[in-house]
């Protein structure tokens, strides 16, 4: 279902047209995935990937997805040259990302009564302490599956089935840092490792 978010609704999330930007191209890689259409899977990636370079940190998780994703890609429109560098570059900005998530906001809900809202601002710091675990977790994922990414390793359309699927299921309603974290997860187009458990976020 297409989303439509104003530019003061972006700007109240603290997001960029950037974010929002870099979330549809990497929709529309995994959708071409999916379909078999590599080459479009290719242009998609391709643009995620500048995007995320030109709009994101060094260490934000989603320049390393992009980077993973663009390998990928490559690999399957027949050109294998660079992958195994984009791959590294992927798992290295994975794994330098524990600043940009120590800096992560937890979400605010909405609630239905003044008394829930002051619960939650009276138990922020457990709160928070609870999502950061859940950040984690999908931040381990993420770096499990870089490890074991090979091109051959799985089929691609499935893999691109799955990461559109798994998206559309898990994706946050509101725009948030969990929302990013999220899509950088979700999104990559690496095969799930065994005995991981992929749990649900809002």
């Amino acid at each position: 279902m297409a989303e439509h978010w104003s530019f003061q609704q972006l700007l109240d999330a603290g997001w960029s047209e950037a974010d929002l930007a870099w979330e549809a191209a990497a929709e529309r890689s995994a959708e071409a995935v999916a379909a078999n259409d590599h080459e479009l899977a290719k242009a998609e990636a391709g643009k995620a990937l500048r995007l995320a370079r030109a709009s994101f940190e060094p260490i934000d998780p989603r320049l390393g997805t992009s980077f993973a994703n663009f390998g990928l890609c490559l690999a399957l429109a027949g050109d294998d040259s660079g992958r195994d560098r984009l791959f590294a570059d992927a798992l290295e900005v994975w794994r330098r990302a524990d600043p940009w998530i120590a800096r992560m906001d937890a979400p605010r809900m909405a609630r239905s009564s003044l008394f829930h809202m002051r619960m939650e601002l009276r138990h922020r710091d457990t709160y928070r302490a609870r999502w950061r675990e859940r950040w984690l977790e999908l931040t381990e994922e993420a770096r499990e599956r870089l490890k074991a990414l090979d091109c051959n390793h799985s089929g691609p359309v499935s893999i691109g089935v799955d990461a559109f699927a798994r998206w559309r299921r898990e994706r946050p309603a509101m725009l948030n840092d969990t929302r990013k974290l999220m899509a950088a997860v979700c999104l990559l187009l690496a095969p799930a490792v065994a005995n991981k458990v992929q749990g649900q976020a809002g």
